[in-house]
């Protein structure tokens, strides 16, 4: 029987979380170029790589699953990617008086924060994914991505459509913040018991 092979990072996964990374300052860019010099070109193309971007998410998690390409590389990097496409978005449009600072602080504060505490605690074991943080990520990459572009000029209420979108992902972000906070104190809750009882056999 041979032993498994060791999942090489060069492969397509890691390689569009990568792209991902490097498509944050070129987002970055078209959008202040849209801003400064007033190009609605730009802000087109800003949102398409956004969009790009988004789309990468999802391929490189499928393909990983799919293809059992799953590295500790690739659980580091992917979030870390997600989270700098998702913070350039808000503030960005925070910067651009588009989307009230307060929404922009409140999910970014709660995503840190719980990234954080998922370091904290992980020496008592990993906090799956909920239901919740599923529509929470749904709903910010769907408000983003109304928001950014520029369907005001089309039809005005197109962009307040996003706007209460983001109000919506502001909500959903705050209240799975706190299901995470509750899941993080039973999984060390339990962890803790478990340790207990093995000392007190022991003991005996």
């Amino acid at each position: 029987m041979t032993a498994q092979q060791p999942v090489s990072n060069w492969n397509l996964p890691n390689i569009l979380t990568g792209l991902r990374i490097l498509l944050v300052p070129v987002f970055a860019w078209l959008f202040i170029t849209a801003e400064t010099e007033q190009v609605i070109g730009y802000r087109w193309a800003a949102a398409g790589v956004f969009i790009a971007a988004i789309i990468t998410d999802k391929l490189d998690g499928d393909i990983a699953r799919a293809r059992g390409l799953i590295t500790n590389f690739g659980k580091i990097a992917d979030p870390i990617a997600d989270k700098l496409l998702i913070g350039a978005g808000l503030i960005l449009l925070s910067w651009s008086g588009d989307l009230p600072w307060w929404v922009t602080i409140v999910i970014l504060v709660r995503e840190i924060g719980i990234t954080l505490m998922r370091f904290v605690v992980i020496k008592y074991g990993v906090m799956p994914a909920s239901k919740g943080g599923k529509i929470k990520t749904t709903l910010q990459a769907a408000g983003l991505i109304l928001m950014l572009l520029p369907l005001g000029t089309i039809a005005p209420w197109l962009g307040t459509i996003g706007f209460w979108v983001m109000i919506a992902a502001a909500i959903v972000t705050v209240l799975t913040g706190l299901e995470y906070i509750v899941q993080a104190i039973r999984l060390r809750n339990s962890a803790k018991h478990a340790q207990h009882d093995e000392t007190s056999e022991v003991r005996k």
